[in-house]
C-alpha cells in the first residue's frame, strides 16, 4: 500500500501544533502587556485643556493648597473640578485681559462649564472614594504624582487593578501622617514600616482585597 504521509509527518505536526501553541501564548501576553502599558494607560502623557492650566505654577511656584480648588476632596468620593468662579477669585484681578484666559472669562459671564479633559479617568465599574482615602493618609502625590511639578498635567501612576491591590494589601507602606496628606513634598521616611505599622493601627485601617470594596 503507498504511503500518503511522509514519514516524519507526525513529527512535524507536533512541531506545528506546538507553534501554533506557543503563538497563542505570546499573543496572549502581548496582550496584556500592552493592556498594562503606558501607552495603553496614557502614563505619563501630558493631556492638553481648553486652558493650559500649570499646577506647577500654582500648586509649585504660588503654594496654592490643593483644597483651596478642589474643595470637595475631603467630604466627598469625588475632589471637584474647580467652578470657574474659584479661578476669577484671583483672574478678575491679575492676568484679566489675558488671551489665554479667555474661556474662564467666558465661562464665568455664560455660567458654561469649560469642558476639562479628565486626566485620572476611571473606568465606570470602578468605585473610588477620594474621602476615605484621605482620611486613612493617603497623601495626593501617591496616586497623583508631584503635581505641583507638571506645567500640564498627566497620569503618574496606571491606576491598573493590579497598582491598587498592592496598596490596599500593603497599607503600612503608604500611609502618612494626616496632617502631611497635602504635603507635596512628602518623602516616605527610612523607618516608613515602623511608622506605617502604627498609623495603620491608629487610623483603623483594613487591607481590603474583596471585589465588593472597589467594584458596586
Amino acid at each position: 500500500m503507498p504511503e500518503y504521509f511522509h514519514p516524519r509527518a507526525n513529527t512535524i505536526m507536533r512541531f506545528v501544533l506546538f507553534g501554533l501553541v506557543a503563538l497563542l501564548v505570546f499573543v496572549a501576553w502581548a496582550g496584556a502587556m500592552i493592556v498594562r502599558s503606558p501607552y495603553e494607560t496614557l502614563q505619563n502623557v501630558p493631556r492638553e485643556q481648553p486652558v493650559p492650566f500649570s499646577h506647577e505654577h500654582h500648586a509649585g511656584g504660588l503654594g496654592i493648597d490643593c483644597r483651596y480648588c478642589h474643595t470637595s476632596v475631603e467630604k466627598s468620593s469625588f475632589a471637584g473640578i474647580p467652578a470657574t468662579r474659584i479661578c476669577m477669585n484671583c483672574h478678575s484681578e491679575m492676568w484679566a485681559s489675558s488671551q489665554m484666559l479667555a474661556p474662564v472669562r467666558e465661562s464665568f459671564r455664560t455660567g458654561r462649564s469649560i469642558e476639562w479633559t479628565r486626566v485620572h479617568d476611571l473606568p465606570g465599574y470602578v468605585y473610588f472614594a477620594h474621602d476615605i482615602h484621605v482620611s486613612k493618609g493617603i497623601g495626593c502625590s501617591t496616586c497623583h504624582g508631584r503635581v505641583d511639578r507638571m506645567p500640564l498635567t498627566w497620569k503618574a501612576e496606571p491606576l491598573t487593578m493590579k497598582w491598587c491591590l498592592n496598596c490596599h494589601r500593603h497599607p503600612e507602606q503608604y500611609v502618612r501622617p494626616r496632617e502631611l496628606v497635602f504635603n507635596m513634598q512628602y518623602q516616605p521616611p527610612a523607618n516608613q514600616a515602623e511608622i506605617g505599622r502604627k498609623l495603620v493601627h491608629d487610623y483603623g485601617i483594613r487591607s481590603l482585597i474583596t471585589c465588593s470594596t472597589c467594584h458596586r
